[in-house]
C-alpha cells in the first residue's frame, strides 16, 4: 500500500510539473528532464497496473494518457504584466470569482544595473482579501500578473466599453506591448522569487523600459498574481530544491508587458510615448508577439494606412487584415466575419481550453479550436500588422482535408466545415447518450419539438451550438391519404433561394449592315427557360428596331460565327447560353430577306515568336450584309467599304482628302453609298484589302475574289463565306479595336436600358419556407398508405439562435452548365424582424425576433473563379476586409449583389 501511494504521489506531482512548466516555457534542459521523468514515471505506472492494484492510476487508461499528450498543445499560454487599475476596472464584470496573491517587489541585488536587473518577490502578509488590498498610492505602482486568456477578455472589455460611448477610458498611451525575456528561480536562503531582466537577452529598447517600469528606487512595486503561477512555482520549486541536479535550476519565460507607458513617461520625465515607441521599434526589429513571427508596431498600421477611426488607436482592435495564401480569399473573408462575432469573439479571448475535448473521434484533439483561438487573438491584438493564417490552414486540413491545397472553394462550404469542427473539438458532452426515438401520435408540437431539443443538447453542448444553432419543423404531407409527418431538425444556417432566377441578364453586341453606326453593347432581360424568340423580342425593344427591320443573332467563337440562332431549331433554349458565350445581332431589312448572306472574316499578319516569321490570324467581329442573287466581286468590294465606314479614323480620314477644290466638293451631305462610290474611282482607296472565298468548314483560303462584272456562283446554304486580308496601311486607317471590343454574355453592357434584376430577403426566406412537391428521386414512404408517395414537404423556423446565418444560393448546377445568379438581394440592416416566419413564439418577448447585421462574405465574379471580400462593423464603423487589406466604408455601400454570406446578431 506504502509503495502504491509513493507511486500515486510521484505520478501527481510529474502530472502538474508537466502542466504547469510547459506554460511557463521552460528551458530546453528542464523540459528535457521533466519528459524523461515523465516517462519514467509512465513506464513505472504502467508495471504497476499490470500487477492489478489500481485500476485508476494516473497513466493507467489509454484516455488519460491522449489528454496528457494533447497538453503539448496547451503550452502557448502566456503570462502578462497589465496596470493593476486597468486590470481592476474589468474585474467586476468578467473575474469577480478570480483572486490574486499580493506579491511585494524590491531590488535584490543591483551592482549591475545598466546591464541587468534583479528583483525580490515576497508574498505579502495583508492579502487576506485576496483583490482588494491597498489603494495604489503615489509612492509605488501596482502591476497585475494576468494568464493569457484573462488578458485578451480584459482587453475586448476596454474596447467594447470605448466603443459604446459609456466609460471613460484609460489613457491613450497604453497601446504599447512588448515582449520581456526574464529568468524565475527559488532563493534557499531567502524564500523569494528571484526575477532577473538583463539586457542581453532582451536588447536594448525592451530592457530600458523594464528599467523605468521596475525603478524600485523610486517606490515599492507590488505585483498581484491573478493567473496562480507564481503560487505553483513557488510550490514545485520547493520541492524541486531538495534534489542537487535541479539546485540551480532556473526557468526561462517571454513576460508580455501591455499598457505600462505611462509609468515610463513618468520616469523619463514627460519624455513623449510616441518618441519612446520609436525608438524601441527601430532598436529592436525582431520582437516577437505572444510567441508568433508578425512583426508589430506597437502604435500605427503602417500596411493599413487608409483605416481611420474616430476612436483612438488604442481601441482600434479587430482591424487586421490576412494574407491571402494563394486562392484563400474564400476562408479569410469567412474568418473575418466569424472574428467580428462578438459572443465567439469573447469566448475565444477567453479561458476557452478549458472546454477542449481530446477524446472526440469526430474531431482533432482540440487542434483546430486551439489554432482558430489563436488566429483571432492575433487579429484581436493592439497594433498587429496583417496575418498569415498557415498554421490555421495546416490545422483545418487535418480535420477537412479538402482545404488541404491551395484551389479556390467556397466560403459557405468552409464556414459550415470550420463551425462543424469547432463544435467537435469543444464539445462539452464527452460521453455522448443513445436516445430512443418515441412514437409522438397524439403529442403536442411543443412537446415533441422540446424532447427532439433536449436530445440534441444532450449530445451536443458547444459554444457553436450556444450561439448558432437553431430548430425548424419539417412537414411532410401524403398527396392521398393526407398523413402528416412531423419533425424537427436543428440548422446551423438558413440556404435561401433567390426566387427570382425566373430572369437573366444578358448582353450582346448590336452592328448595322447600312455602314451609319457603330456597333453598341446591349443588356436585356430575359426568361432564364425562355426561348431564343424571347431574346430577340427583348432585343427588338431595347435597340429601337424600325418596323421595316429585322434581327439577326449569331453566337461567336474565335473570332468566327459558329451558328445564327434562326437556324439552330435543336437548341433552342436560352438556358444553355453561358455567361461566358459571346452573341452578335445585325440589324437587317425585312424586304432582303430572302436575298443571299455574306459574311465577312477579317485576318491580318501578326508577328509569330515561334515560327519567326508573320502569320495570318483572324481578329474583330465579323460583318454581315444582304447583296443581290447576281452578285459580283465588285459588288463585294463595296458592300465591305460600306460596312467598315463608321471605323474610318477622322485624322486618317482627312489626309486621304488633302483638297477641297471646286472640283471636288464637300461630300458632307452624300449618303454613304454616294461617298464610296466617289471613293472607287480612285483605284488607291480599294486597293490594298484582299478578299477570298471561303467554304464553311474549311480553314484555308480559297479563290480571290476579282473586282469585276463576273457573277459569282451562291452556295446551297445562301451564304457566301469571304475571308479579307487587312494590310498594314489599312489598319492604321480603320480603329480596329472597335471590333475587338466584343463582351460576353453575362458582362456588364456599357449602355443598358434595364435596372438590375432585384428581390427583398423576404421574399427569398418566403420561399425556402413555403410547401412544394418533393422530386420522383425523393419518394417518400407513408406509413398509412404503405407505399411511396410523391409527398409534399413544408419547413418552419421554431427555434431561432442568437446569430443567424443566411447563405444566399446564388450559384444553380444542372445537368447542362454551372451559373451564377447576379439578382440584387435587398436585404435590412438594422432590424431584420422574423417574428411572422416563426412557429413557436413567445409572446412575453417579441424582441427575440429581431435581428441586426453585422458581417458579410462577398463573392465578385463567375463560376470558374472570382474573388471574396468581407464587410463586418467593428463598434460603430463598418470595414471592408480584402485579404491583407482594411478599409473604411459607409453604411450603404453595404447592400451588392456580390452578397453571399449575411451574418445577424439578436437584437
Amino acid at each position: 500500500m506504502t509503495h502504491r501511494f509513493k507511486n500515486r504521489l510521484a505520478q501527481l506531482f510529474a502530472f502538474s510539473l508537466l502542466t504547469n512548466f510547459l506554460s511557463l516555457k521552460i528551458l530546453p534542459t528542464f523540459r528535457q528532464i521533466l519528459t524523461k521523468t515523465l516517462d519514467f514515471l509512465r513506464m513505472d505506472s504502467l508495471f504497476f497496473s499490470a500487477d492489478g492494484g489500481d485500476d485508476d492510476s494516473m497513466f493507467g487508461s489509454s484516455s488519460t494518457v491522449r489528454s496528457i499528450q494533447s497538453l503539448s498543445d496547451l503550452d502557448d499560454e502566456r503570462l502578462y504584466l497589465v496596470d493593476h487599475m486597468w486590470w481592476n476596472e474589468t474585474r467586476e464584470s468578467l473575474f469577480r470569482e478570480i483572486d490574486g496573491v499580493l506579491y511585494a517587489t524590491s531590488s535584490c541585488f543591483s551592482d549591475d544595473f545598466e546591464s541587468e536587473i534583479i528583483l525580490d518577490m515576497r508574498r505579502s502578509e495583508s492579502d487576506s482579501d485576496g483583490c482588494k488590498g491597498e489603494e495604489q498610492g503615489v509612492s509605488g505602482r501596482e502591476y497585475a500578473l494576468v494568464s493569457e486568456w484573462m488578458f485578451y477578455r480584459a482587453l475586448k472589455w476596454h474596447y467594447d466599453m470605448k466603443s459604446v460611448g459609456n466609460f471613460v477610458a484609460v489613457e491613450d498611451n497604453k497601446a504599447d506591448l512588448f515582449p520581456l525575456q526574464i529568468s524565475l528561480s527559488i532563493s534557499g536562503t531567502t524564500n523569494s522569487l528571484v526575477v532577473k531582466i538583463s539586457q542581453k537577452g532582451n536588447g536594448i529598447g525592451a530592457f530600458d523600459k523594464s528599467c523605468q517600469i521596475f525603478n524600485v528606487k523610486s517606490g515599492l512595486v507590488k505585483i498581484w498574481d491573478f493567473s496562480g503561477q507564481i503560487t505553483k512555482f513557488f510550490l514545485q520549486g520547493r520541492i524541486l530544491s531538495d534534489k542537487s541536479e535541479l539546485m540551480n535550476a532556473e526557468i526561462f519565460l517571454e513576460l508580455q508587458v501591455y499598457g505600462l507607458s505611462c509609468d515610463i513617461m513618468q520616469t523619463e520625465n514627460d519624455m513623449s510615448v510616441e518618441d519612446s515607441n520609436t525608438e524601441d521599434i527601430s532598436s529592436s526589429s525582431s520582437l516577437k508577439l505572444n510567441g508568433h513571427s508578425e512583426k508589430v508596431n506597437s502604435y500605427v498600421r503602417v500596411d493599413h494606412p487608409l483605416i481611420t477611426s474616430n476612436l483612438s488607436q488604442t481601441y482600434s482592435l479587430g482591424l487586421t487584415g490576412l494574407y491571402n495564401l494563394g486562392n484563400t480569399c474564400f476562408m479569410n473573408s469567412a474568418i473575418q466575419c466569424l472574428g467580428h462575432t462578438s459572443h465567439l469573439v469573447d469566448y475565444f479571448l477567453g479561458d476557452f481550453r478549458k472546454d477542449l475535448n481530446f477524446e472526440n473521434p469526430l474531431g482533432v484533439n482540440g487542434k483546430l479550436a486551439l489554432a482558430f483561438g489563436d488566429l483571432l487573438r492575433q487579429l484581436w491584438t493592439p497594433g498587429a500588422t496583417a496575418v498569415a493564417p498557415r498554421a490555421f490552414k495546416s490545422r483545418l486540413a487535418g480535420f477537412a482535408p479538402q482545404f488541404s491545397g491551395y484551389n479556390q472553394h467556397d466560403s459557405q462550404e468552409f464556414l459550415a466545415f470550420l463551425l462543424d469542427g469547432l463544435h467537435e473539438d469543444l464539445n462539452r458532452v464527452k460521453i455522448k447518450p443513445y436516445n430512443e426515438i418515441k412514437d409522438v401520435d397524439g403529442i403536442s408540437d411543443k412537446e415533441v419539438a422540446d424532447e427532439h431539443w433536449r436530445n440534441h443538447l444532450a449530445r451536443n453542448d458547444s459554444i457553436i451550438v450556444d450561439m448558432c444553432q437553431g430548430q425548424y419543423r419539417s412537414t411532410l404531407i401524403c398527396p392521398l391519404c393526407k398523413k402528416h409527418s412531423v419533425t424537427f431538425d436543428p440548422f446551423i444556417y438558413l440556404s435561401l433561394p433567390l426566387p427570382s432566377t425566373s430572369m437573366r441578364t444578358m448582353t450582346l453586341t448590336v452592328l448595322s449592315t447600312d455602314g451609319t453606326t457603330l456597333p453598341i453593347p446591349v443588356t436585356v432581360n430575359v426568361p432564364k427557360y425562355g426561348k431564343f424568340k424571347d431574346l430577340i423580342q427583348a432585343l427588338s425593344i431595347a435597340c429601337s428596331l424600325r418596323d421595316d427591320e429585322t434581327l439577326l443573332v449569331a453566337e461567336i467563337y474565335n473570332n468566327c460565327i459558329i451558328r445564327f440562332l434562326e437556324l439552330d431549331t435543336r437548341n433552342d433554349s436560352l438556358e444553355l447560353v453561358r455567361d461566358r458565350d459571346c452573341f452578335v445581332a445585325y440589324r437587317l431589312l425585312k424586304e432582303e430577306d430572302s436575298l443571299p448572306l455574306v459574311v465577312f472574316t477579317h485576318w491580318r499578319y501578326e508577328e509569330s515568336y515561334v515560327e519567326g516569321l508573320p502569320v495570318l490570324r483572324k481578329f474583330g467581329i465579323p460583318f454581315v450584309a444582304r447583296v443581290p442573287e447576281s452578285t459580283n466581286g465588285s459588288d463585294i468590294h463595296n458592300k465591305f467599304l460600306k460596312l467598315l465606314h463608321p471605323l474610318v479614323m477622322p485624322e486618317e480620314f482627312s489626309l486621304d482628302y488633302p483638297e477641297n477644290t471646286p472640283d471636288q466638293q464637300d461630300t458632307t451631305g452624300m449618303d454613304v453609298d454616294e461617298k464610296l462610290a466617289d471613293d472607287d474611282d480612285d483605284d488607291s482607296k480599294s486597293e490594298g484589302f484582299l478578299f477570298y472565298l471561303q467554304q464553311q468548314g474549311h480553314y484555308s483560303e480559297g479563290p480571290t475574289i476579282i473586282m469585276d462584272e463576273q457573277p459569282l456562283l451562291i452556295p446551297e446554304t445562301r451564304i457566301i463565306s469571304v475571308r479579307v486580308s487587312w494590310p498594314d496601311e489599312m489598319l492604321k486607317r480603320y480603329d480596329t479595336s472597335i471590333l475587338s471590343n466584343l463582351p460576353e454574355t453575362g458582362g456588364i453592357a456599357l449602355i443598358t436600358k434595364t435596372p438590375p434584376e432585384s428581390v427583398s430577403l423576404y421574399k427569398c426566406l418566403e420561399a425556402f419556407l413555403k410547401e412544394e412537391p418533393l422530386g420522383p428521386e425523393d419518394m417518400w414512404y407513408c406509413p398509412k398508405c404503405k407505399e411511396h408517395r410523391q409527398a409534399s414537404k413544408k419547413l418552419d423556423l421554431w427555434r431561432l439562435p442568437e446569430i443567424v446565418i443566411i447563405h444566399l444560393k446564388r450559384f444553380s448546377y444542372n445537368r447542362f452548365l454551372k451559373d451564377k445568379l447576379e439578382t440584387f438581394v435587398d436585404f435590412p440592416i438594422d432590424d431584420f424582424d422574423v417574428s411572422s416566419y416563426t412557429v413557436e413564439k413567445d409572446e412575453d418577448n417579441q424582441s427575440c425576433f429581431r435581428y441586426k447585421l453585422y458581417a458579410v462574405s462577398n463573392h465578385y465574379g463567375g463560376m470558374g473563379g472570382g474573388h471574396y471580400t468581407a464587410f463586418a462593423k467593428c463598434g460603430e464603423e463598418w470595414y471592408e476586409f480584402n485579404d491583407s487589406q482594411v478599409y473604411p466604408i459607409s453604411e450603404d455601400q453595404i447592400k451588392t449583389s456580390a452578397a453571399y454570406v449575411l451574418f445577424y446578431k439578436r437584437v
